[in-house]
């Protein structure tokens, strides 16, 4: 038997043997998690017709997932300020590694695998010191835990690679939490949100903050283009009112731009979601709690709105978009009109995560 292993694994090791693919796990274009009506969690993998190819039980809710870029594997987040990240094979269900954040740090409910799938890079919150971490872990070593560098601010929430293949992009929403006080908002008079460029050893290449006037517009999704532009989703921590704009993009070298639209006031403070259309020419905001999402150009331009209740999840599709919605819904949309694609039992949640985009 120790033979043939040693066998397997010359042949793996030199090519000749092909790992698995997420063709045996029955191709899905996308993750999500979801609230089944018997009030368990699962995480799904969703075909880009709105199809569920699997379910996977999960021990609470999730908030969003990263997904490997060549094997059938997921990294599932909880949503905070719960503490699973767990390692799910997608051809059947089995939960492997359980990543355990450090005493003193949650994870912040996104991570990102580098392009070769050897690292995964997860957002952290050190509440103990107040300040956003970002973790690394080694997946050829069973997911190991081999560093961690500062997020470059506070509240670190998404975070993505850029298509250098070398570089984050890192939220920080300046939100200061505290899981013995749940999801309270500890620091909303002196947050500071920020958009970070860090490379993969944790060195700040660069750095944006909205006007001192919107500090309290956390910054807290985000979307990357081939061509590295950002779009960013933000939510204000302020009076409805006085909301700013809650999209904006960003190439490195410039300033944030925030793209006013009709319809920000719509979104009540609240940008759940954002995403490039699948020709990147259109960018949609989702606004679970104004129950629509908003689609521009990528110069800001209004273009259209998809009106639905609780619709949050969001990502690209052919030349347009895929949404899910918290009551079920899975829709297709471009900039002019869109349709509902399937109708499910479940309750989907915040997120939508594409496999190799």
């Amino acid at each position: 038997m120790s033979d043939r292993r040693a066998f397997l694994a010359g042949m793996i090791a030199t090519g000749l043997c092909p790992r698995a693919s997420w063709a045996d796990a029955g191709n899905p274009a996308y993750l999500a998690a979801a609230r089944l009506p018997s009030g368990v969690f699962a995480l799904f993998g969703l075909a880009t017709d709105g199809n569920t190819l699997f379910q996977i039980s999960l021990p609470g809710r999730g908030h969003a997932a990263a997904a490997h870029p060549k094997e059938p594997l997921a990294v599932a987040f909880a949503r905070r300020p719960g503490t699973f990240a767990l390692l799910i094979d997608c051809r059947n269900g089995t939960i492997g590694t359980q990543l355990t954040a450090p005493a003193g740090h949650h994870f912040s409910g996104h991570g990102v695998f580098s392009d070769d799938g050897r690292l995964l890079f997860t957002g952290e919150n050190d509440f103990e010191k107040g300040r956003g971490m970002i973790g690394v872990w080694a997946a050829d070593q069973d997911y190991r835990r081999i560093r961690a560098f500062p997020s470059g601010g506070t509240g670190p929430h998404d975070l993505r690679l850029m298509p250098n293949g070398a570089t984050l992009v890192i939220a920080n929403g300046g939100i200061e939490t505290h899981p013995e006080t749940g999801r309270a908002k500890l620091n909303l008079s002196t947050m500071r949100p920020n958009l970070s460029y860090l490379d993969l050893d944790g060195t700040l290449l660069e750095q944006q903050e909205p006007p001192s006037e919107w500090h309290r517009n956390s910054i807290r999704h985000l979307a990357v283009r081939p061509d590295g532009c950002v779009a960013i989703a933000c939510q204000w921590q302020g009076d409805l009112a006085k909301a700013p704009p809650l999209l904006a993009t960003h190439e490195r070298g410039r300033a944030l731009r925030f793209h006013p639209t009709q319809e920000n006031r719509a979104l009540r403070g609240y940008g759940g979601s954002v995403t490039f259309s699948g020709n990147g020419k259109h960018i949609a905001v989702t606004g679970p709690r104004g129950g629509l999402a908003i689609i521009t150009d990528t110069e800001g331009q209004y273009l259209g709105k998809v009106a639905e209740q609780d619709i949050c999840g969001a990502a690209p599709r052919a030349s347009g978009f895929l949404f899910t919605t918290g009551l079920g819904r899975v829709l297709r949309a471009h900039a002019t009109e869109h349709y509902v694609l399937k109708g499910h039992a479940h309750q989907w949640d915040n997120h939508l995560i594409p496999i190799g985009q």
